[in-house]
């Protein structure tokens, strides 16, 4: 069955070198994603969702609402609440109700937490750098600028289509 969102012209060899784009854009993501997740658990003994949530709060240190932590990471309340759970034992992040509110809770890391996460950011950033040592920064500059424009209007079409 054919819906309205399939396309019934030919494909363009446009289309086929974006499809090209596409396959390298995700083996490459799912690569680097995979060789950080190895060294994440060997040097730190962390998982690649835990220096999400950590990297998260780091960039707010007044704290966040579970709920804008968890829209923040695009990922449900039950997935940041187990993490953040594990987080608040190891003393890297610490909960508060907001004004007193019980049904809401206020996340952020403890001095404990900010120091491990600098040290495993830097660490982190020095891996991608080796792991994209060929890209040079006018490439990684502009690679920037297109997969930007591109978020910017996927955004605009699905927000069009919403409405």
């Amino acid at each position: 069955m054919v819906t309205a969102s399939q396309r019934t012209t030919p494909t363009s060899k446009a289309d086929k070198e974006r499809l090209r784009l596409w396959i390298r854009l995700l083996r490459a993501s799912r690569a680097i994603e995979a060789e950080l997740r190895e060294r994440l658990r060997v040097e730190f003994d962390t998982t690649l969702p835990r220096f999400d949530v950590l990297a998260a709060l780091y960039r707010m240190p007044e704290g966040m609402l579970m709920s804008d932590l968890s829209r923040f990471l695009l990922v449900s309340n039950g997935n940041v609440t187990g993490i953040v759970d594990r987080l608040v034992a190891d003393g890297l992040v610490q909960r508060a109700r907001r004004n007193g509110d019980r049904r809401t809770s206020i996340v952020r890391l403890t001095e404990a937490g900010r120091d491990f996460f600098s040290t495993m950011a830097e660490v982190h950033e020095g891996w991608v750098g080796e792991l994209l040592g060929d890209v040079s920064a006018s490439d990684a500059q502009h690679l920037v600028a297109i997969l930007k424009s591109f978020q910017s209007n996927w955004e605009d079409r699905k927000a069009e289509a919403r409405s």
